[in-house]
């Protein structure tokens, strides 16, 4: 009898797991798809000026959502739930090296001070900006159970920048000045609001005084600095080892796959040292496409830049065509529901936040830079200002996983003032991704204008 009820439990649970291995496949294979149907829109769509592969990904989410909500009857938009550790340890790590990868060495050097100026010193002054700006108008609002540390992680969110859609206006040959300081100071940004977002994570806002702000810039600091040391001795080490052992000789597949896990250990590396992955793996992507990119042979060359390339294309393309989903989840929109003019009053007022706080170091730091160069071809002008101001005006990767990491738990949002961030945040990516990009699309004549 007691066998009988064993086994009647086993085959129970046995089961329950088909199911839930069936329906993952089946989520899988229906994302899978979906980002083929990315990248093949993508290249029909490449030689129109209106949309990108980003713009495309969000479309298609939309789009995907809305057929799921009417076949599950307004249950779900979505066949995978967000994870932290997916967003995080898998999404990440490939966007932010390949952006060190590829980035130009020599105009990125060039403009070091000043990209780091931008990308660290400029984050910064956003962040407090923003920080304090939201503690003194969003406490007035009663937006749930927020309190002072959510704002602050509220300023770290909206701080990250997005500026893909900039670059696919700027011509890297044509102004290879401005399209440096866009592009250094994103991926620098980008890093630095990680920074920012994890070191506030053992910031308690209820003792503040001199002592606990001097504390919170120290640990920023060490953040910052020993997060770039491991990345830069991450990319020596890797080229030390493919000089000396020479692997590519006897097999390409191998060097190539000590590359990929190497650069993928120094994230992990920083994450066990309770560092900024980030940061490691995106000075990590520098030192290894000037150091170890040329002690590899030339098909690893090849396989190396595409492969990351082909990572990071495929991790930006997940992301917003889950975010495209996402915007219709009716968990978070009900909790939100009780208020909609409070939750697009929000939007509006963290679209406004992100404006001034850009404006808030652009023009004094470009007025800093100018004061240390010594021609006028090396200084920022009015022009090009304004063009760096507006460059930053998008959010989106880093914004959306940090805001998910930050306000939800296992993708599921059920505190009221959580709702709201989660969809104000999916509202500012989505108005600032496509409005701005189409903005900027019709405006590229006067774009040029403006640099020229």
């Amino acid at each position: 009898m007691g066998y009988q009820v064993v086994a009647a439990q086993l085959a129970r649970l046995s089961g329950a797991l088909g199911t839930s291995d069936h329906a993952s496949v089946v989520s899988i294979t229906l994302f899978v798809a979906l980002l083929c149907a990315c990248i093949v829109l993508g290249h029909l769509l490449e030689e129109n000026r209106w949309l990108n592969e980003s713009i495309t990904a969000l479309i298609i989410g939309l789009c995907t959502g809305v057929v799921i909500l009417m076949t599950t009857k307004g249950k779900s938009s979505h066949v995978l739930v967000f994870s932290e550790d997916l967003f995080f340890i898998y999404l990440l790590p490939p966007i932010i090296f390949n952006a060190g990868f590829q980035v130009k060495k020599k105009q990125f050097f060039r403009n070091f001070m000043t990209i780091t100026l931008f990308g660290a010193v400029g984050t910064m002054m956003s962040f407090f900006t923003i920080s304090l700006a939201a503690i003194a108008i969003f406490s007035r609002m009663n937006i749930g159970t927020l309190d002072v540390s959510d704002f602050l992680a509220i300023g770290a969110i909206f701080s990250a920048t997005d500026s893909v859609c900039t670059l696919q206006v700027l011509n890297q040959d044509e102004t290879p000045f401005l399209y440096s300081l866009v592009f250094g100071e994103g991926v620098v940004n980008d890093a630095t609001s990680v920074v920012l977002f994890n070191a506030l994570q053992n910031f308690d806002p209820n003792q503040i005084d001199a002592i606990v702000i001097l504390k919170f810039l120290g640990n920023f600091c060490y953040l910052f600095v020993s997060s770039t040391f491991l990345g830069v001795f991450t990319g020596l080490l890797s080229a030390y080892v493919i000089k000396k052992l020479y692997i590519g000789r006897h097999s390409t597949d191998r060097e190539v796959a000590l590359v990929m896990l190497m650069a993928y250990l120094s994230y992990m590396l920083a994450e066990l040292l309770d560092l900024s992955g980030i940061l490691t793996v995106f000075f990590c992507g520098i030192v290894m496409s000037h150091y170890t990119w040329h002690n590899v042979t030339e098909s690893s060359r090849v396989t190396t830049k595409h492969a990351f390339a082909t990572l990071s294309f495929i991790a930006e393309t997940f992301l917003f065509l889950y975010v495209g989903m996402d915007a219709l989840d009716i968990e978070k929109w009900k909790f939100a529901s009780d208020s909609p003019g409070k939750s697009i009053g929000i939007s509006s007022i963290l679209l406004g936040l992100v404006l001034v706080g850009r404006a808030a170091f652009v023009f004094p730091l470009s007025f800093l830079s100018n004061l240390t160069k010594k021609t006028e071809l090396e200084k920022i002008s009015w022009r090009q200002q304004i063009v760096i101001w507006w460059a930053g005006l998008m959010r989106g990767a880093v914004s959306i996983a940090l805001a998910y990491n930050k306000f939800t738990r296992s993708g599921h949002t059920q505190l009221h003032g959580n709702a709201i961030m989660i969809t104000s945040t999916i509202t500012v990516v989505l108005f600032s991704t496509m409005v701005s990009h189409l903005m900027l699309q019709s405006l590229s004549n006067a774009v040029y204008q403006l640099i020229t």
